[in-house]
């Protein structure tokens, strides 16, 4: 994921951000919205584009991992 953020499906994503982050606390519209445990950045906010997740998500989720792992 961390190599090629452009090839990540976003079910696989989507598993990933339920697994470290709990369900989502909003899916009602284009987007899933994702809880953390700190206030502002890296926020997660991921969208499905013809299954395929976006570049920039990928990125921030990643970020998010690596934060929770250092708290």
């Amino acid at each position: 994921m961390r190599n090629q953020p452009a090839n990540v499906r976003f079910s696989e994503l989507v598993k990933i951000c339920t697994h470290f982050f709990g369900e989502p606390r909003s899916s009602s519209s284009s987007h899933m919205i994702f809880k953390t445990p700190w206030q502002g950045d890296p926020r997660i906010n991921i969208q499905n584009s013809n299954g395929k997740a976006k570049i920039y998500q990928v990125r921030q989720v990643l970020a998010a991992l690596d934060k929770s792992k250092n708290m």
